[in-house]
């Protein structure tokens, strides 16, 4: 809780409380990418993680979104619970440098950071602007175009069968016809 005072205080005399003016860095992504922010917070190489304290806040709420401290313990709000990791690695070269994975559209706005060592205090400040994801379609296979339906032969066949067969009828009868006339008329 005194640490949500400070940072009230700390927010009134970075930004003012009523009229914030920005001048941070603006990290942009799409909802479910991943997200970087980094800064530096001393020029002193070789610093003491344990002495160190960080304490950041989602300005809209004053959502707890990273705390490290070692002698105070101060939840993480649940809308960044296990999403912001911190590499320590960069604390003992006096950057600060969060991961925050699958960032969503709510957590687009302002954060503030307090950070204290043995050496001095810092506030830094950063914006996300989460846009929604865009849906990419998938890229149309067209779907061969169905082949013609084979007519069943048989039905073709005596077809043909049928009309020779009516051609040959035909053809018999008229020289049978012509036969049986010219043969009686002998």
């Amino acid at each position: 809780m005194i640490c949500r005072i400070l940072l009230l205080i700390s927010l009134n005399c970075v930004c003012g409380l009523y009229k914030p003016r920005y001048s941070g860095p603006v990290y942009q992504s799409e909802e479910n990418h991943n997200i970087t922010a980094e800064w530096r917070f001393s020029s002193k190489p070789n610093i003491s993680v344990p002495s160190l304290k960080i304490h950041c806040v989602f300005v809209r709420g004053l959502k707890v979104f990273y705390h490290l401290d070692n002698s105070v313990d101060e939840p993480q709000h649940e809308q960044f619970s296990g999403r912001v990791q911190c590499d320590k690695d960069a604390l003992r070269t006096g950057r600060v440098r969060l991961h925050v994975s699958r960032v969503r559209t709510e957590d687009s706005g302002l954060y503030l950071c307090r950070m204290a060592t043995g050496s001095g205090r810092k506030v830094s400040q950063f914006s996300f602007n989460i846009t929604e994801a865009t849906v990419t379609s998938k890229p149309l296979i067209p779907e061969p175009e169905p082949k013609p339906k084979p007519k069943p032969e048989s039905r073709g066949r005596i077809g043909l069968f049928v009309g020779l067969g009516l051609a040959a009828a035909a053809a018999a009868g008229l020289t049978v016809c012509h036969w049986t006339s010219s043969c009686r008329s002998t």
